[in-house]
Protein backbone atom coordinates (compact mmCIF):
# COMPACT_ATOMS: atom_id res chain seq x y z
CA UNK A 1 0.00 0.00 0.00
CA UNK A 2 1.48 3.45 -0.96
CA UNK A 3 0.31 6.69 0.66
CA UNK A 4 0.96 8.80 -2.18
CA UNK A 5 -1.10 11.64 -4.03
CA UNK A 6 -4.13 9.58 -5.66
CA UNK A 7 -3.43 9.64 -8.94
CA UNK A 8 -5.64 11.29 -11.71
CA UNK A 9 -5.97 8.47 -14.36
CA UNK A 10 -5.77 4.50 -13.16
CA UNK A 11 -5.59 1.68 -15.42
CA UNK A 12 -7.66 -0.77 -13.50
CA UNK A 13 -6.84 -4.08 -15.07
CA UNK A 14 -3.07 -3.78 -15.22
CA UNK A 15 -3.54 -2.14 -11.06
CA UNK A 16 -5.51 -5.87 -10.35
CA UNK A 17 -2.90 -8.03 -11.44
CA UNK A 18 -0.20 -5.97 -9.61
CA UNK A 19 -2.73 -5.90 -6.24
CA UNK A 20 -2.44 -2.41 -6.07
CA UNK A 21 -3.95 -0.47 -3.43
CA UNK A 22 -2.82 3.45 -2.68
CA UNK A 23 -4.05 5.36 0.41
CA UNK A 24 -3.88 9.54 0.31
CA UNK A 25 -5.38 12.45 -0.50
CA UNK A 26 -7.10 14.19 -3.34
CA UNK A 27 -6.71 17.93 -2.78
CA UNK A 28 -9.69 20.04 -2.31
CA UNK A 29 -8.73 22.28 -5.37
CA UNK A 30 -9.33 19.80 -8.21
CA UNK A 31 -13.24 19.18 -6.81
CA UNK A 32 -14.29 22.67 -8.80
CA UNK A 33 -17.80 21.24 -8.80
CA UNK A 34 -17.66 19.68 -5.08
CA UNK A 35 -16.30 23.36 -4.08
CA UNK A 36 -18.95 25.25 -6.03
CA UNK A 37 -22.05 22.94 -5.04
CA UNK A 38 -20.71 23.67 -0.94
CA UNK A 39 -20.85 27.04 0.63
CA UNK A 40 -17.08 26.80 1.13
CA UNK A 41 -14.18 24.80 -0.03
CA UNK A 42 -14.46 21.32 1.17
CA UNK A 43 -11.30 19.64 3.30
CA UNK A 44 -8.84 17.08 1.07
CA UNK A 45 -10.85 14.19 -0.01
CA UNK A 46 -9.23 10.94 2.59
CA UNK A 47 -9.33 8.40 -0.15
CA UNK A 48 -8.51 4.71 -0.04
CA UNK A 49 -8.49 2.53 -3.45
CA UNK A 50 -7.88 -1.12 -4.04
CA UNK A 51 -7.65 -2.76 -7.08
CA UNK A 52 -8.29 -6.33 -7.35
CA UNK A 53 -9.79 -9.72 -8.72
CA UNK A 54 -12.69 -11.26 -7.17
CA UNK A 55 -13.38 -15.04 -6.97
CA UNK A 56 -15.58 -14.56 -10.10
CA UNK A 57 -12.67 -13.38 -12.50
CA UNK A 58 -13.77 -10.11 -12.37
CA UNK A 59 -11.81 -7.11 -12.41
CA UNK A 60 -12.78 -4.47 -9.30
CA UNK A 61 -11.84 -1.03 -8.10
CA UNK A 62 -12.86 -0.69 -4.72
CA UNK A 63 -12.66 2.05 -2.01
CA UNK A 64 -13.14 5.01 0.33
CA UNK A 65 -13.49 8.91 0.64
CA UNK A 66 -13.82 10.96 3.37
CA UNK A 67 -14.29 14.58 3.31
CA UNK A 68 -15.83 17.65 5.43
CA UNK A 69 -18.28 19.94 3.40
CA UNK A 70 -18.98 23.23 4.37
CA UNK A 71 -23.18 23.54 3.47
CA UNK A 72 -25.62 26.40 4.30
CA UNK A 73 -28.42 25.32 6.50
CA UNK A 74 -32.03 25.41 4.26
CA UNK A 75 -34.02 26.19 7.83
CA UNK A 76 -31.90 28.93 9.27
CA UNK A 77 -29.65 30.06 6.43
CA UNK A 78 -26.23 29.78 8.35
CA UNK A 79 -23.27 27.63 7.10
CA UNK A 80 -22.46 24.23 9.16
CA UNK A 81 -19.82 21.84 8.97
CA UNK A 82 -20.77 18.25 7.23
CA UNK A 83 -19.00 14.56 7.34
CA UNK A 84 -18.86 12.65 4.44
CA UNK A 85 -17.94 9.67 3.84
CA UNK A 86 -18.74 7.16 0.48
CA UNK A 87 -17.69 3.43 -0.37
CA UNK A 88 -17.45 2.38 -3.90
CA UNK A 89 -16.93 -0.62 -5.93
CA UNK A 90 -16.43 -0.19 -9.58
CA UNK A 91 -16.15 -2.63 -12.01
CA UNK A 92 -13.91 -1.25 -15.94
CA UNK A 93 -16.55 -1.87 -18.51
CA UNK A 94 -15.87 -1.80 -22.34
CA UNK A 95 -19.91 -2.12 -23.64
CA UNK A 96 -23.15 -2.25 -22.64
CA UNK A 97 -23.40 -5.94 -23.39
CA UNK A 98 -20.97 -6.53 -19.98
CA UNK A 99 -22.68 -4.37 -17.68
CA UNK A 100 -25.93 -7.09 -17.57
CA UNK A 101 -23.36 -9.54 -16.74
CA UNK A 102 -22.16 -7.53 -14.49
CA UNK A 103 -22.49 -8.62 -10.56
CA UNK A 104 -25.10 -6.22 -8.46
CA UNK A 105 -22.15 -5.71 -5.66
CA UNK A 106 -20.63 -3.75 -9.00
CA UNK A 107 -21.24 -0.69 -10.17
CA UNK A 108 -20.07 -0.31 -14.07
CA UNK A 109 -17.67 2.41 -15.01
CA UNK A 110 -16.77 3.03 -18.59
CA UNK A 111 -12.90 2.91 -19.56
CA UNK A 112 -11.43 5.43 -22.27
CA UNK A 113 -9.48 4.37 -25.37
CA UNK A 114 -6.94 3.86 -23.52
CA UNK A 115 -8.41 1.68 -21.05
CA UNK A 116 -8.15 3.87 -18.01
CA UNK A 117 -10.67 5.45 -15.46
CA UNK A 118 -10.30 9.41 -14.38
CA UNK A 119 -9.98 8.35 -10.72
CA UNK A 120 -10.38 11.73 -9.47
CA UNK A 121 -13.97 12.65 -11.77
CA UNK A 122 -14.98 9.14 -9.78
CA UNK A 123 -14.44 10.04 -6.17
CA UNK A 124 -15.70 13.45 -7.00
CA UNK A 125 -19.03 12.08 -8.34
CA UNK A 126 -19.47 9.98 -5.15
CA UNK A 127 -18.92 13.18 -2.98
CA UNK A 128 -21.71 14.95 -5.37
CA UNK A 129 -23.94 12.25 -4.83
CA UNK A 130 -23.40 12.10 -1.03
CA UNK A 131 -24.67 15.38 -0.69
CA UNK A 132 -27.75 15.85 1.49
CA UNK A 133 -30.81 16.75 -0.57
CA UNK A 134 -31.49 19.11 1.72
CA UNK A 135 -28.90 20.44 4.13
CA UNK A 136 -29.58 21.16 7.69
CA UNK A 137 -28.70 21.13 11.19
CA UNK A 138 -29.53 18.82 13.79
CA UNK A 139 -32.46 20.24 15.22
CA UNK A 140 -30.58 20.79 18.57
CA UNK A 141 -28.17 22.92 16.65
CA UNK A 142 -30.12 24.76 14.40
CA UNK A 143 -31.40 27.82 16.57
CA UNK A 144 -34.88 28.21 13.92
CA UNK A 145 -35.86 24.41 14.51
CA UNK A 146 -38.32 25.49 17.17
CA UNK A 147 -40.01 27.45 15.29
CA UNK A 148 -41.90 24.97 12.95
CA UNK A 149 -43.08 27.27 9.75
CA UNK A 150 -46.46 26.34 8.21
CA UNK A 151 -47.45 28.48 4.68
CA UNK A 152 -51.58 28.79 3.85
CA UNK A 153 -54.49 27.40 5.36
CA UNK A 154 -54.60 23.91 5.78
CA UNK A 155 -57.86 21.87 4.61
CA UNK A 156 -59.98 20.87 7.50
CA UNK A 157 -61.07 17.85 5.70
CA UNK A 158 -59.88 15.72 3.44
CA UNK A 159 -61.67 15.27 0.22
CA UNK A 160 -61.07 12.19 -0.16
CA UNK A 161 -63.29 11.46 2.80
CA UNK A 162 -66.29 12.71 1.41
CA UNK A 163 -65.92 10.06 -1.42
CA UNK A 164 -68.37 6.98 -1.25
CA UNK A 165 -66.40 3.82 0.27
CA UNK A 166 -68.41 1.91 -2.21
CA UNK A 167 -66.61 2.19 -5.89
CA UNK A 168 -69.65 1.03 -7.05
CA UNK A 169 -72.49 3.67 -5.64
CA UNK A 170 -72.20 6.00 -8.50
CA UNK A 171 -73.25 3.14 -10.78
CA UNK A 172 -76.34 2.65 -8.27
CA UNK A 173 -77.48 5.85 -8.56
CA UNK A 174 -77.07 5.96 -12.32
CA UNK A 175 -79.41 2.20 -11.91
CA UNK A 176 -81.95 3.93 -10.06
CA UNK A 177 -82.31 7.10 -12.08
Amino acid sequence: MQNVRIPVMLNPARCAQRGLSYEGVLPAKVLKRVNGASAGDCTDVRVFVECGIDVQGIVYLKGKAVTELTLVCQRCMNTYSHPIAVEFAYSPVTDDSQIDELPDAYEPVELDENGEVHLQHLIEDEVLLAFPIVPMHDSEACNQSSRDVTVGNLPKTDPADERPKNPFAVLETLKRN
